[in-house]
């Protein structure tokens, strides 16, 4: 029953009012009160600020420069696999894509074309491929890093909804992740391409690539693509790529029989940042 109301009130709310008011006051510098809500964040949500750079919560000028901290060196070590988890969260589903459609949760999949802006020429890159999506929440390091290394070909902002992006939503809208906004970074791996879609959400002011800086907001009606030259973005394995202010999910995307991922993973697992994810099929 909760989850019903929950679910059926965000069809009803001005998410994106209320986005952009979250996002103004997290970008605010309100000195004592700023430390006192981030303190309150970090008890509420356990927040773990022994891994951060700086684990004094009373250091950030504003939430926002909390939310998106780095982390000491060393608080993430790479494993030693062809493929890394590129963020801290949890498994939310992960495995092939059924031609072109994509698992989401019981009675919904949405298709790869759907995902990355309606470009079907690159949606049919991905067909018979694998893909993982996973969720970050409140508590989590919100910095993405690079699950493999690759050149950026492109970058496509998608405008969407703003529905929340947790299980119970994933569960009771169907095709969630392509209709909420979101940044489509396709990369060329040493094995052919690959995606990492960043996808917004309700009260998620921001979000941004390490190449780029911030790409919303503002918030613009229509999908924009942008390309790259040879050269222009190459990005190391394990390397950071962009980062949520506030938390959401990221949509990963592989071409067929690229990849076996690690017998460990599986859906609602927690991961961390640079353990193994898959390691690339090599002919027996």
């Amino acid at each position: 029953m909760y989850e019903r109301l929950f679910v059926a009130l965000q069809h009803v709310l001005p998410k994106k009012l209320l986005t952009r008011g979250a996002g103004r006051l997290a970008g605010l510098h309100g000195g004592r009160a700023t430390a006192a809500f981030i303190g309150w964040f970090v008890r509420r949500y356990g927040v773990d600020l022994n891994e951060a750079a700086d684990p004094d919560p009373a250091s950030y000028a504003c939430f926002n420069d909390f939310f998106s901290r780095s982390l000491r060196p060393g608080a993430r070590p790479l494993a030693d696999a062809d493929f890394l988890c590129p963020v801290d969260g949890a498994i939310s589903q992960f495995g092939p894509i059924e031609r072109d459609q994509i698992f989401q949760a019981k009675g919904h999949a949405y298709s790869t074309a759907a995902l990355v802006g309606g470009d079907r020429r690159l949606a049919a890159r991905f067909e018979d491929g694998e893909f993982a999506t996973l969720y970050l929440s409140p508590k989590d390091y919100h910095r993405i890093h690079m699950p493999c290394a690759g050149e950026l070909l492109q970058m496509t902002y998608v405008p969407g909804e703003l529905f929340s992006v947790n299980p119970a939503t994933a569960r009771g809208v169907p095709g969630l992740f392509a209709r909420n906004e979101r940044v489509v970074c396709v990369f060329e791996g040493e094995f052919g391409p690959f995606a990492v879609v960043l996808v917004g959400a309700a009260i998620v002011g921001s979000m941004a690539t390490a190449w780029h800086g911030v790409v919303n907001p503002p918030r613009r009606p229509d999908i924009e693509k942008r390309s790259y030259a040879d050269g222009e973005v190459v990005l190391a394995r394990g390397e950071e790529m962009g980062r949520f202010l506030l938390g959401s999910t990221v949509v990963l995307l592989f071409p067929k029989g690229v990849l076996r991922f690690a017998s460990e993973w599986g859906a609602g697992r927690a991961v961390r940042m640079g353990e193994a994810m898959a390691q690339l099929r090599r002919p027996d």
